[in-house]
């Protein structure tokens, strides 16, 4: 079975993104902490939500997903909306101030002190063990 990994990046990307999860969400009947109702058939067996989701050793749904911004602000609305116990801390990565669209200033100072380690981090966890 094939699994898709979603890079949502900067403030268009990410509000994108986590419209595109709620509507995943929805499809596949799954709740905004990640639960399944136990008693939901999807297409009587059909398991195709987890081309897009992990499930966790809990039983809950984590979407193959990384939101990425040099600027806080869009990434804290996901952090506190609706759909905020859906996914994992760790993917969601933010800087503490944005690049003022100035591609230098983010490109060398603000994009380079943030560093992006934590979404190439994040990126391996996500792939799927083989």
């Amino acid at each position: 079975m094939r699994e898709i990994l979603s890079i949502h990046l900067g403030q268009g990307g990410i509000q994108t993104g986590n419209a595109c999860w709620e509507l995943y969400c929805l499809e596949h009947g799954i709740q905004p902490d990640g639960t399944m109702p136990s008693d939901k058939t999807i297409g009587g067996g059909d398991d195709s939500f987890s081309t897009f989701f992990s499930e966790t050793g809990s039983g809950t749904h984590v979407p193959r997903a990384v939101f990425v911004d040099l600027e806080p602000t869009v990434c804290d609305e996901i952090r506190t909306g609706t759909y905020r116990q859906l996914y994992h801390p760790e993917q969601i990565i933010s800087g503490k101030e944005d690049a003022a669209n100035n591609y230098a200033r983010g490109h060398y100072t603000i994009g380079k002190e943030s560093g992006f380690a934590p979404a190439r981090a994040s990126f391996g966890r996500l792939r799927p063990q083989e």
